[in-house]
């Protein structure tokens, strides 16, 4: 376990067992984003692994965070670190859910939250998976934008390296449509600018993501 500190917030990393060397360093501009972003609403964090866009709303005042996830053993580093940075836990909800069934759920119940947060593994590792992936893209994008207060942001990202940024914008502009959601695009989002990609294999694994608002 190693110990670092990202815009003064610290994290406790699986450097040798986490996943990419146990921190998303590509999302580091991205959490700040979401930090200036989160001031006295509602967070949602779907596919939040160890929580560093969660820890980095509780840093920005976040009113509460629900952070979602598979795995247990992420949710506990996660819970960790929110001690480890001596944040209020009470503001802190961390919920072993699958995301796809959990937007659901929270769309029955009449959520909302001011700031929506959608940062999944890689659905599409090759061009074969294009479809499958292209429909749960747009299956998660579509329930959290009716997740979305009005004026509330959603930070919604892909690292598969077979969906294009264009590919993507069109899945999440189908998700709008279908949600009835009136949104628009803040920026178009992607990796820290020192995380660069290869001009030798630009089809290979990197970030791109948008940022909307709702009307």
């Amino acid at each position: 376990m190693a110990r670092i500190v990202e815009d003064g917030i610290s994290y406790d990393v699986d450097v040798a067992k986490g996943q990419k060397t146990g921190f998303y360093l590509d999302q580091r501009d991205n959490r700040l984003l979401a930090r200036s972003l989160a001031r006295e609403v509602e967070v949602l964090n779907g596919f939040c692994y160890t929580g560093g866009f969660s820890l980095s709303a509780l840093r920005g005042g976040a009113r509460h965070v629900v952070s979602l996830d598979t795995s247990e053993e992420a949710l506990e580093l996660a819970r960790h670190n929110v001690g480890l940075n001596a944040f209020d836990a009470s503001r802190a909800e961390w919920l072993a859910a699958d995301v796809f069934s959990q937007l659901r759920k929270y769309r029955d119940q009449g959520k909302r939250f001011g700031l929506i947060v959608l940062d999944p593994p890689k659905f599409a590792p090759t061009e074969k998976h294009v479809p499958n992936a292209a429909r749960a893209y747009k299956d998660i994008n579509l329930w959290a934008l009716k997740l979305l207060a009005p004026g509330g942001h959603l930070l919604t990202f892909s690292c598969s390296g077979a969906i294009s940024p264009d590919l993507f914008q069109k899945i999440v502009a189908g998700a709008a449509a279908d949600a009835k959601a009136d949104v628009q695009i803040r920026r178009h989002l992607g990796a820290a600018l020192d995380h660069p990609v290869s001009i030798h294999f630009p089809e290979g694994e990197y970030l791109k993501g948008l940022w909307l608002q709702a009307a």
